[in-house]
């Protein structure tokens, strides 16, 4: 899946959208990693050392165009992260977000441990990043993750009209304005990444994620 995310952000960055919008399905907006996936894929993360995340969030990172979440549901692990590399974030009411990280054994990802403290302060961001708390989306919004939270029952057609207005708007003066502002942290951003991903790495190796792993494939099964 990381690479159609990431196919999907080369071509929109290539093509004649004005800006790009990043949405989930049904009651999430992402679900977190599936450990199933990463016990099947342990000799290719070995093998890669983490690049297929490495590149996953560069594209992030490096996209030129105004990147929109929309968050319409639960909002769980590298999800949530990726929301400090969006340029606005809306949330319905009923978004609740929350990283686990630790819970899983593992570390921040997705530039996090860089923009959460940045964005919400060092001790909201620990909360969330070293301690698994759960946010709702008017607390998100009150610490700075989210831009504005919609009720659930009016959150799409609010945030598509407000979309299709900002979508007129003359695109490569969007786009220069928001290089502009990302410009200065481009390359602290990706030394962050390469960190978060070397260590995440190592994590995926060490005893307490491999426990964690262990007993959740056992528990499956019965």
């Amino acid at each position: 899946m990381y690479r159609e995310i990431q196919q999907a952000l080369e071509e929109a960055a290539k093509d004649d959208s004005t800006l790009i919008a990043i949405t989930g399905c049904g009651d999430y907006f992402s679900s977190g990693n599936d450990l199933y996936d990463i016990g099947k894929n342990m000799s290719e993360i070995q093998k890669t050392n983490g690049k297929w995340l490495k590149d996953l969030i560069g594209h992030f990172i490096d996209f030129p165009k105004p990147l929109i979440a929309l968050v319409n549901g639960h909002a769980i692990g590298l999800g949530v992260a990726l929301l400090g590399l969006c340029d606005i974030v809306y949330a319905s009411d009923k978004a609740v977000f929350q990283t686990r990280f630790t819970q899983l054994g593992l570390c921040p990802e997705g530039c996090s441990s860089h923009t959460f403290p940045k964005i919400m302060g060092a001790t909201k961001a620990n909360e969330m990043l070293i301690f698994n708390k759960k946010i709702t989306a008017e607390e998100a919004c009150v610490q700075g993750l989210v831009t504005e939270v919609f009720s659930d029952s009016a959150f799409q057609g609010e945030v598509w009209t407000r979309l299709k207005a900002y979508a007129n708007l003359p695109k490569n003066s969007l786009a220069v304005s928001k290089q502009l502002i990302r410009s200065g942290e481009k390359e602290i951003l990706h030394a962050v990444a390469s960190r978060e991903c070397d260590l995440l790495v190592k994590r995926c190796f060490a005893a307490e994620f491999l426990n964690i792993l262990k007993n959740f494939v056992q528990k499956s099964k019965l």
